[in-house]
């Protein structure tokens, strides 16, 4: 069988984000038959190859790679597990999903709702998130006043929050989505970013939805459903980045 990188398995996997095996390949923990691997591009056979984690033997031949489009509802939160039990997108999946190892892709936090991707595809999960994709996203607001043109002006230019200057956004009046009264699209994915935005503003968000990402849009599902992505649909992320 022809060989693949280290890195590309161990997401394959769904041992991990790209990041975390990276981390993991940087600080000396993952082995390949018996040895320390430090190259990223290191080749493996899944078929002969020993690949080990943190002393953790990795399943080189996993489960069929499933991504799932939830519409996310509010109070519910965008992680695989909580500490503190509260109730997590996991728990909303069917049982024949729920024993994979599934883990959301990006932020939406508790009080928002809409798209939201679920993977064992850490390829996919990867190209979506990182920075340097740029992958947009788009949301609808919910303000109780109007955006005043200066407000919508620094929206469209950046606006400096406490973790540095946001990218351009951009901003649409709506009147066909009641309650919703904009759009806003960005491709950065800062902790409660849209929130922030808006706040520093002066504008309180009433109610957030997620709308699209990349080229996949949230359509007509509704609240608290979930459907799988097509092989069609995914390729089409991929090939977006």
């Amino acid at each position: 069988m022809k060989s693949e990188s280290l890195l590309k398995v161990l997401t394959g996997a769904g041992t991990g984000s790209r990041r975390r095996m990276a981390e993991a390949i940087k600080h000396d923990r993952v082995l390949v038959n018996g040895q320390v691997v430090e190259d990223f591009r290191h080749p493996v056979n899944i078929e002969t190859d020993l690949v080990v984690v943190d002393g953790r033997k990795i399943n080189l031949n996993p489960e069929p790679v499933v991504t799932l489009l939830l519409h996310k509802p509010a109070g519910v939160l965008s992680t695989a597990r909580d500490e503190r039990g509260r109730r997590t997108v996991i728990d909303l999946l069917p049982g024949e999903y729920r024993r994979r190892r599934l883990y959301p892709v990006g932020r939406l936090d508790k009080d928002s709702t809409g798209l939201l991707l679920l993977t064992n595809d850490g390829e996919l999960a990867y190209q979506l998130t990182h920075p340097r994709f740029e992958i947009e996203k788009e949301y609808l607001l919910h303000i109780a006043d109007d955006l005043k043109s200066e407000a919508k002006r620094r929206l469209e230019t950046g606006i400096r929050l406490e973790d540095g200057m946001t990218h351009p956004a951009k901003v649409k009046k709506v009147t066909s989505r009641p309650p919703f009264n904009y759009s806003l699209a960005i491709h950065e994915g800062r902790k409660r970013q849209v929130r922030r935005m808006l706040e520093s503003l002066g504008h309180h968000v009433i109610a957030l939805k997620r709308t699209r990402m990349g080229n996949l849009k949230l359509g007509d599902l509704p609240e608290g459903n979930l459907r799988e992505l097509t092989a069609r649909e995914r390729r089409a992320l991929l090939n977006q980045s």
